[in-house]
């Protein structure tokens, strides 16, 4: 057998390198994530959140009952995601009890799983004894079981709206076999919050939240000619999604904290120290509460800026 040419051994040695470069990258992409065996944490706390923690403590803590907080979107992923799958998540309610017990403003009473606490109590009135701290039955009197919490107000609303691909865009550019591109786009949701008094059934306040979910991708490529007739193609990618569930979630904290510092401006709940009135954080949201009553419609003003609220009689000041 007669030995190749020359150039052609090099063309050969060049595909080879080539076709090395490729099963690389291939066994680069097709490894196994380095994180995938991570242990569960927390969940990360949205900037509202931490506000939510950092409220100044109030004169008394409100019981607040959730029955229910749904998705009223009737939105569902886009294709090619299973059209049985929502697009936002269906425990919205437990995320508003974690973030009414994370103000430390609310005790919420559990009302969502009501038949089964009530059934639990008729256990307990059967047997004769109820538990006693750290879920160990003791004697003492029997048959007494506490009567439930009763709620001072009622939380309701839901997950009002979901629109995706709000806003869509894109970048590229490539010169001489070098290019990068890049693509975004933006979903919004929106969060109703109301409070109710027990009492009287009237709607104490009412918000609305809005928080914007991003998504980007990174498309970098390379492409030369290692000659006349071999071409050398490199791709890669990135893309971040924000989490649904964390935008909801936001969304809800947002909604809680406007709700608490509206109640304190309309003295349907006191501070512990009147004092705390003037901090920062509640002034922050009282701000931008101003700037949306601005960019609807001037209002009368309650009181003289900066002033806090007048701690008169009622029930809803009682609260």
């Amino acid at each position: 057998m007669s030995a190749l040419p020359i150039p052609a051994r090099a063309r050969r040695a060049r595909l080879c390198l080539a076709a090395l470069a490729a099963l690389t990258l291939s066994a680069c992409a097709l490894q196994k994530p380095a994180n995938v065996s991570n242990e569960a944490r927390l969940t990360p706390a949205t900037p509202s959140t931490v506000d939510l923690m950092r409220l100044p403590p109030p004169q008394r803590k409100i019981v607040a009952a959730v029955y229910g907080f749904r998705d009223e979107t009737g939105q569902y992923k886009p294709s090619p995601d299973s059209s049985f799958s929502t697009a936002v998540t269906q425990g919205a309610a437990s995320m508003l009890m974690k973030a009414l017990k994370d103000s430390g403003w609310y005790v919420p009473v559990e009302r969502a799983g009501l038949q089964s606490l009530l059934t639990e109590r008729r256990v307990l009135r059967a047997v004769g004894e109820h538990p006693q701290g750290g879920g160990q039955q003791g004697g003492g009197q029997q048959g007494q079981v506490p009567n439930l919490l009763p709620a001072t107000i009622i939380l309701e609303g839901g997950v009002i709206a979901y629109d995706s691909n709000t806003r869509t865009g894109g970048l590229g550019a490539q010169f001489l076999g070098i290019g990068l591109s890049t693509q975004y786009s933006v979903d919004q949701v929106t969060v109703n919050l109301r409070a109710v008094d027990v009492l009287s059934g009237a709607i104490l306040n009412s918000v609305s939240t809005t928080k914007t979910i991003y998504s980007y991708e990174i498309h970098p490529s390379y492409f030369r000619f290692v000659n006349y007739y071999d071409l050398l193609e490199v791709e890669g990618g990135y893309t971040h999604n924000e989490p649904a569930q964390l935008a909801v979630k936001e969304a809800i904290d947002a909604a809680v904290m406007h709700l608490t510092v509206q109640g304190i401006k309309d003295n349907q709940w006191r501070l512990k120290n009147p004092g705390d009135w003037n901090d920062p954080l509640i002034q922050r949201y009282l701000d931008a509460e101003k700037d949306y009553t601005l960019t609807v419609t001037p209002r009368q003003a309650a009181g003289p800026a900066g002033a806090a609220p007048a701690q008169g009689d009622g029930h809803a000041a009682t609260l």
